[in-house]
């Protein structure tokens, strides 16, 4: 589409642009996004509950005042993505479109709209790029998806790249809203008898997660995160177990939520179907016998993005990919990131730290994140670092995953004072992980004041085993990067691994 955009300095240019309109049976939402990439960036964001779906159990149509609340809504889309430039548009509609009657016409009016072609997704298409949605956000997941709109349910199983056969069952908020009447007990009545008929998929003890996408469960998400003060305010990944979700579920099945605590964290238009939500959920979990449930804030949208990718783009890792678009973005030397990888990878193992393949992938994020808050005061790159990470729209990590990055950077400028690092942050990760964080911090430390984190030294700065630990050996060219600093941090990185880390120069 022909705009009048120019990239803002700074911003990672490419493919462009990409805008996704996502007509639903509750909202019509559109995301423009920064470009095509593993991890697409959103630059903006905006919905509106228009409730299309609303009546359709009863009427067999969209009703007239949503289609034309939805149809002003698209206006400003198109004004927007003509303003941003965006170079590709995609239309998906879902329930609502293509079982009402009217849906047909609606469809039209919208391509007119936007000029631009509308693709109607199916049921089991929606379930299909639900699933890759998760398998985008995600870091080889398995499991099963669950994908609730306005007008349906969406459940696929999930193993690592691929999606299973999806099924679409009549368990959407409104609709099941409408069907019951506001009752709470008939829409369970109905829940129930709709999943009787679902041949779950037959999932070894350890691969049985349940993956909740759709606003109405995020919603659900994020009010038990704030009852319960969960130090970290990312929906995305947010797991918890599947008895704790079911005992939850079960407490704010109430209608409009009346009485349930913090209720107000719930924007006025959801709570009408975050109760419905509930009782859906609980369902789902009990009957697949669940182990845990995962939030996921990836779904239809970025599932059809990502399967516009090349293949070698799908299978790129989400959080190095994220990681070195900070980079790229923020470090004073991203070649000088990356020799961290090397480097570190070289250290690890002539100290002979055993990782995980999970470890390994975080600490060459870790890498890449190092130096993003450079630009910052001294006293507080450690922080502004730390709540860059934490808060970053990540996705292809858990939260003590992120927690761990977030700390070993902290490290990394902070030094390593125990009590320096966020209480936030402590309550997310393990003690293997925390340790971790510290040592990789600590190697940071030595890295950076040795090579002024620019590129093309330490690669010429070899590790090397000795009978007590390790020596860094600068030689006779590099000589003179020796100093009483370096030796400082040279001992505090001895004092972390519990072993002599000496400094050779002849």
């Amino acid at each position: 589409m022909a705009g009048q955009f120019k990239p803002a300095r700074g911003r990672l240019n490419g493919t462009g642009p990409v805008a996704v309109v996502d007509i639903g049976s509750n909202s019509v939402r559109l995301v423009i996004y920064e470009r095509k990439a593993r991890t697409p960036t959103m630059l903006f964001n905006e919905k509106l509950l228009a409730g299309l779906g609303k009546g359709i159990a009863s009427t067999g149509r969209l009703a007239d005042e949503s289609v034309q609340l939805a149809l002003r809504e698209l206006t400003r889309f198109r004004a927007l993505i003509e303003h941003t430039g965006c170079k590709d548009l995609y239309i998906v509609a879902t329930a609502a479109a293509r079982d009402a009657d009217n849906g047909g016409e609606f469809v039209r009016q919208v391509e007119e709209y936007l000029d631009a072609p509308v693709r109607i997704l199916d049921g089991s298409e929606e379930a299909y790029y639900s699933a890759l949605g998760v398998i985008a956000g995600f870091w080889q997941p398995r499991g099963i998806v669950g994908d609730m709109g306005g007008g349906s349910l969406e459940l696929v199983e999930i193993d690592e790249k691929k999606p299973g056969q999806g099924a679409t069952l009549p368990l959407g908020g409104l609709r099941l809203s409408e069907e019951a009447g506001g009752s709470i007990e008939k829409a369970r009545k109905v829940t129930e008898a709709a999943l009787k008929g679902y041949d779950w998929p037959d999932l070894a003890p350890g691969e049985r997660t349940f993956f909740a996408v759709g606003g109405t469960w995020r919603s659900l998400g994020r009010l038990h995160l704030m009852q319960n003060d969960y130090p970290l305010h990312v929906m995305h990944n947010y797991e918890i177990s599947a008895e704790e979700a079911v005992s939850f579920c079960r407490k704010i099945a109430v209608p409009y939520l009346e009485g349930i605590e913090l209720a107000e964290v719930v924007s006025k238009q959801r709570r009408p179907l975050v109760p419905i939500g509930a009782v859906v959920l609980e369902q789902v979990l009990t009957s697949m016998k669940a182990e845990r449930l995962v939030f996921s804030a990836t779904g239809v949208r970025e599932g059809l993005l990502h399967e516009k990718l090349p293949r070698s783009m799908r299978e790129q890792d989400p959080v190095i990919e994220a990681a070195r678009e900070l980079c790229v973005l923020r470090a004073r030397s991203p070649a000088h990131a990356e020799e961290l990888i090397a480097w570190t990878d070289e250290f690890f193992r002539v100290l002979e730290i055993e990782e995980t393949a999970n470890e390994r992938r975080l600490r060459h994020a870790a890498c890449l994140l190092s130096d993003i808050g450079w630009r910052a005061h001294p006293d507080y790159r450690g922080e502004q670092s730390l709540n860059i990470i934490s808060n970053a729209s990540f996705v292809g990590l858990d939260h003590a995953s992120r927690a761990y990055l977030a700390a070993a950077v902290f490290y990394r400028h902070q030094g390593l004072r125990e009590g320096a690092l966020s209480q936030v942050i402590r309550k997310l990760f393990t003690d293997r992980l925390r340790i971790r964080a510290k040592v990789l911090g600590a190697t940071l430390r030595v890295a950076s004041l040795l090579s002024a984190s620019m590129a093309g030294l330490l690669p010429r700065v070899s590790i090397e085993k000795t009978a007590g630990g390790l020596a860094l050996d600068l030689g006779s060219d590099l000589a003179n990067l020796d100093g009483e600093r370096l030796r400082k941090r040279a001992a505090q990185l001895a004092k972390v691994i519990d072993a002599e880390v000496s400094l050779r120069i002849e």
